[in-house]
């Protein structure tokens, strides 16, 4: 019961760093995509972001940065899936950062670092974009591990996916209470 507590503190303290981006129109059009498997992509960047969340509270880096880039690291807002004349095949994994990163500062105001860790964190597929920061690095590795876990399916029935899932209600719950408000 005890690490109960601890989980939902720490989901908290990492809702403070995204409330903003977590509950935007523009950051939940990205749960009508899908990522891996079932897994939607604002599914699998919140898992992201909290993996980064802990990997920069334990690492020391700057976490704002690294939890805010991390959640906007696939802001690209198109089913890749699909063939698309705009996008030549298989070149998703090559291009998205780019994209994500140009929707990033359309929609908010990321810092330069923020936008950094968009752009890089698909690294070396990417191979101009190189991680240049911690903060980068750990965003970078957070993506491969969570991608890794949902594409083998080790994702599906974890503890974790239960906490990212957790989440995704509560940012739901708070929009919705937002949009009551602005009735």
């Amino acid at each position: 019961m005890k690490e109960e507590t601890v989980m939902n503190r720490k989901l908290l303290e990492f809702h403070e760093y995204v409330k903003d981006l977590s509950t935007a129109d523009v950051v939940m059009q990205m749960d009508d995509f899908i990522q891996h498997g079932d897994i939607t992509t604002l599914e699998h960047v919140i898992a992201v972001s909290y993996t980064a969340f802990l990997l920069a509270n334990k690492w020391n880096a700057d976490v704002k940065s690294t939890v805010r880039g991390a959640m906007l690291h696939d802001l690209y807002l198109y089913d890749w899936h699909i063939k698309d004349p705009e996008r030549p095949p298989l070149t998703h994994g090559f291009t998205h950062p780019m994209a994500a990163a140009k929707n990033a500062a359309k929609y908010f105001e990321p810092t330069e670092k923020e936008l950094k860790i968009v752009r890089s964190h698909m690294w070396p597929l990417t191979l101009f974009h190189i991680p240049t920061s911690k903060e980068a690095l750990i965003v970078t590795l957070s993506d491969k591990y969570c991608a890794t876990n949902e594409t083998l399916g080790i994702y599906d029935d974890s503890a974790f996916r239960e906490k990212i899932k957790e989440y995704l209600v509560f940012i739901k719950q708070q929009r919705a209470a937002q949009n009551l408000v602005n009735r």
